[in-house]
């Protein structure tokens, strides 16, 4: 008798023990949708990364309004526009891909709308977000394809290793740049900036984001961003208008949505464009990827990034959306290594990044008030924590070792991400061929570097 009340006994603690340690519904809910584990991650520490991902890349908010703005488009539909394509891309990521990365309308490639199409080429900002709105249509198709998928794994592993360091120095230097820290020169091309309120306090944030990281302070960038821009307010870096109301209702979408001019698309001209954005966006987007995952733990030892084709797919939907909407090409931001650098490493992370999009629409005025000064520090860290990639590549190799070194070095020079891997490329494809080890070049190489050639010719 004691026996058998003995083994019920122990019998109810094993199932009261086993059902203490299953995870709570609402926990179990977000490991499905966003890949979270409670075992090696804190919701605390991805909602601080997801925030942390948002206030260093909200400078979006601004910047794309006002160079889109440019073109003649309502300015308040572009805001509008630009929040609601990042929400939805961020959110589709999270969900698809459950990665800590966010998407955003690319700063490079927003340039490239109002600068080069509209008023380089004369054409009009409808025909240019036809022209963003048929490139994410030929997204969708060859990501379903897995032609980009195929491009990503066709990167020799001494380049993906090359990408994260290219893109921390990149990013390093557009925080310097933005914050005056470094400027232009006639004589030197760059020089040191003045010492002005705004780039002391730039200053101040990448000395401020050391000390915090160094003292391991959890969310340390995000500290960073908020006390710098307290900060600049005596110091007259950050501007509070006058009649400054911290809440507001969104801006209407009518001036910029769905119109698009089909009547100058058939033309040679045309899909010369089409072609060079479809490059410019694709190596964008599988650069930043690649740098991404490999500071995320995700990506293996034959640098494969798992659902990969998922988080391809959510910018391309987000950037069919986005012209939709009425704002150019979507692409995942570098950015989101801020987040990774405070311990994001689920898609929840992405969540929260694409949910404060979606609070953007309520509180721009709030968010606009952060100057790019205050997320220096930010950028700056980041691209110290990207460089550790470059131990693992073979410098004893130079054929190895030499297009790495391109790669990195031709991201800051050209000030792009997607020019710095195709010259990479190239270069790997040139120095294995010529010093007699082309066995060590895939048919997808041979291929990439005819279209790469194809591209700068017709730029």
């Amino acid at each position: 008798m004691r026996v058998r009340k003995f083994k019920l006994r122990l019998k109810r603690n094993i199932s009261d023990l086993y059902i203490s340690l299953q995870p709570q519904p609402g926990v179990n809910m977000i490991r499905k949708l966003t890949g979270f584990d409670r075992r090696t991650m804190t919701v605390q520490t991805e909602i601080i990364a997801g925030v942390t991902t948002f206030l260093t890349m909200s400078y979006i908010l601004a910047v794309n309004p006002a160079i889109l703005g440019t073109t003649g488009m309502d300015r308040g539909a572009v805001f509008t526009a630009t929040a609601l394509a990042s929400a939805i891309a961020t959110i589709l990521l999270a969900l698809m891909a459950k990665l800590p990365f966010a998407q955003a309308p690319s700063m490079a490639l927003n340039a490239f709308f109002a600068f080069t199409l509209v008023q380089g080429m004369g054409y009009s900002w409808e025909t240019a977000l036809t022209v963003m709105f048929v490139e994410g249509l030929i997204f969708i198709l060859i990501t379903f394809l897995n032609i980009r998928e195929m491009i990503l794994n066709a990167i020799p592993m001494s380049l993906r290793y090359a990408i994260p360091a290219g893109i921390g120095m990149f990013i390093a230097f557009i925080g310097l740049k933005n914050a005056g820290v470094v400027a232009a020169s006639p004589a030197t091309f760059v020089r040191l900036g003045d010492f002005t309120p705004t780039s002391l306090l730039a200053i101040a944030g990448i000395l401020l984001s050391g000390v915090l990281s160094v003292r391991k302070v959890r969310g340390a960038l995000f500290y960073s961003i908020l006390i710098c821009t307290v900060i600049g307010i005596p110091a007259g870096v950050t501007q509070i208008p006058e009649s400054f109301l911290p809440v507001s209702m969104p801006q209407s979408l009518t001036p910029t949505f769905m119109h698009f001019n089909f009547s100058e698309f058939l033309t040679l001209d045309m899909a010369i464009v089409i072609f060079t954005l479809l490059f410019m966006n694709i190596f964008d987007t599988v650069g930043t990827l690649v740098g991404l995952a490999s500071k995320t733990g995700v990506m293996d030892e034959r640098g494969n990034i798992p659902r990969v084709k998922e988080a391809m797919m959510s910018d391309a939907i987000g950037t069919t959306v986005g012209a939709m909407l009425g704002t150019s090409t979507v692409t995942t931001y570098v950015e989101s290594a801020s987040g990774i650098a405070e311990g994001g490493r689920s898609g929840l992370t992405a969540l929260v990044t694409g949910g404060f999009f979606l609070i953007a629409l309520f509180f721009s005025p709030v968010f606009l008030l952060i100057p790019g000064a205050a997320t220096t520090g930010a950028l700056v860290l980041v691209g110290v924590f990207m460089m550790d990639s470059i131990r693992k590549i073979r410098i004893d190799d130079i054929s190895e070792a030499l297009p790495a070194f391109t790669t990195i070095l031709m991201m800051v020079f050209t000030y792009s991400i997607a020019d710095g891997m195709m010259l990479g490329l190239l270069c790997y494809v040139l120095v294995k061929l010529l010093s007699g080890k082309r066995r060590e070049i895939s048919p997808t190489m041979y291929i990439l570097s005819a279209f790469f050639v194809l591209n700068y010719l017709c730029m």
